[in-house]
């Protein structure tokens, strides 16, 4: 069977002199080559993610066959569909199935079945040809289409074409087809997809479907990239790295309502050991007392005090998971005898009681990093010239209402942001007068 393209003429050119053309566009052949377990290259028109699909296929070592996972767009065919014979035809030729790994996957999986109605108006995974066939027009291929799942099953057929691999002379590269997040405002878009990335360089396919769930991320090809996550984790790699992100709004200039593209390689080697990062003693507490009371229900009891833990002063417990905020929750003034248990009370309520965040499970414990703030006492002040928002932390007041701001926060540049995001915490309107108080603050990572 010959599987005529669909999309050619609209996704990409239809003439073999144009194609080229556009390619060569979007591609560099200079840029330096790694050795890949498998890539995640965006599936859209050439228009709009053509420049991030070639420059991440551009930086890989190029192997004889590709097993292509798409995700499934049409509803067609079986959920989990495999073609093992016959050829792809784009305008610049036929691309043949490796019939004997394709034979030998189908073989492995409980899940797999062979079909090609799945495969005929799919658009995923044909659009991924052409930029294969410029760099290498004898190239063979696996093509998988994968449907909606529980998260598990992607697990076990990742491993199950890892193991194919393992055994396989040709050592195939993995190409998951995906695009991001579908039709969003720009930053809407980005804030999603940049957790999404983070995800997929941490290799943690359980997170991404979480984000999927949870967040409603709507990156078509999930399947594709959680599969290839869970083949990378058997076969043994040294990690992931982002070649680029765009949206379609770059392209357009139209950022209403934008769709996201990212490349990423996925390498071939094992990790090095990374050394154990120090830590300081004041959110290495926090560390053990989120640890203990997350796993056991039980909190740690310090057996020696630092000279700061020994002090009286209110505590911020700042918690995050690759590098977005999981928690935040701390005291003005202290409440404690000293700092080391406002730490172990703000601790626990940061991981447990931040009402913006789920309860932190034991699964995210070694994706946590903790930050101190240990405050001075707030001092009034009697104009706004006196703040400074990468110095001072501000207190707003009215009444028994209180709104806090921690100093040198990451978007926070203005006193107007300052004032304006303490009033909002506090339920205290624009127009109401306020009390505003300074402190300082000493951060401890």
């Amino acid at each position: 069977m010959i599987r005529e393209p669909v999309v050619a003429g609209s996704f990409y050119p239809g003439k073999p002199s144009s194609l080229e053309a556009e390619i060569k566009g979007f591609t560099d052949e200079k840029a330096p080559k790694k050795d890949v377990i498998g890539l995640v290259s965006p599936h859209a028109g050439y228009m709009y993610s053509g420049a991030v699909a070639g420059a991440t296929i551009s930086r890989i070592k190029f192997k004889g066959t590709f097993i292509i996972l798409g995700p499934s767009h049409t509803g067609r065919g079986k959920p989990f569909s495999i073609m093992t014979e016959g050829s792809w035809r784009t305008p610049f030729g036929e691309v043949e199935i490796d019939s004997t790994l394709g034979k030998a996957i189908l073989a492995r999986s409980r899940h797999l079945e062979e079909d090609a109605v799945a495969h005929l108006y799919e658009h995923s995974i044909e659009v991924q040809l052409p930029f294969l066939q410029y760099f290498k027009r004898d190239i063979k291929i696996v093509p998988i289409v994968l449907s909606l799942a529980p998260p598990f099953l992607y697990t076990e057929i990742g491993e199950e074409i890892a193991d194919v691999i393992m055994k396989s002379r040709t050592k195939p590269v993995i190409i998951a087809s995906s695009d991001m997040t579908h039709y969003e405002p720009q930053e809407s878009a980005k804030k999603k997809d940049t957790e999404a990335i983070n995800a997929i360089l941490n290799l943690d396919e359980d997170e991404l479907m979480r984000l999927v769930i949870e967040r409603n991320l709507t990156m078509c090809g999930y399947a594709p990239t959680a599969v290839l996550i869970a083949a990378a984790k058997k076969l043994g790699t040294k990690g992931a790295e982002l070649v680029d992100y765009k949206t379609s709004g770059d392209v357009t200039k139209d950022y209403s309502s934008v769709v996201g593209y990212a490349g990423i390689l996925i390498l071939k080697g094992r990790a090095k050991k990374a050394k154990p990062k120090k830590i300081h003693p004041l959110p290495n507490l926090a560390k053990e007392t989120v640890e203990s009371y997350v796993k056991d229900g039980k909190l740690p009891r310090p057996k020696a005090l630092t000279s700061t833990m020994k002090k009286r002063a209110g505590v911020f417990v700042t918690i995050k998971k690759h590098g977005e905020l999981r928690g935040c929750i701390g005291t003005i003034e202290p409440t404690q005898p000293n700092v080391a248990e406002e730490i172990i009370r703000n601790a626990v309520s940061s991981s447990t009681r931040d009402p913006r965040f789920p309860p932190v499970t034991a699964k995210e414990l070694p994706d946590l990093t903790y930050s101190v703030d240990v405050l001075t006492k707030p001092k009034p002040v009697s104009s706004e010239e006196q703040l400074d928002p990468k110095r001072y932390g501000v207190i707003v007041e009215i009444g028994q209402r209180r709104g806090l701001l921690l100093p040198n926060l990451e978007g926070v540049d203005t006193i107007e942001q300052q004032i304006s995001i303490c009033r909002q915490k506090a339920g205290i309107a624009p127009e109401e007068p306020v009390k505003l108080y300074r402190f300082e603050v000493k951060r401890y990572n």
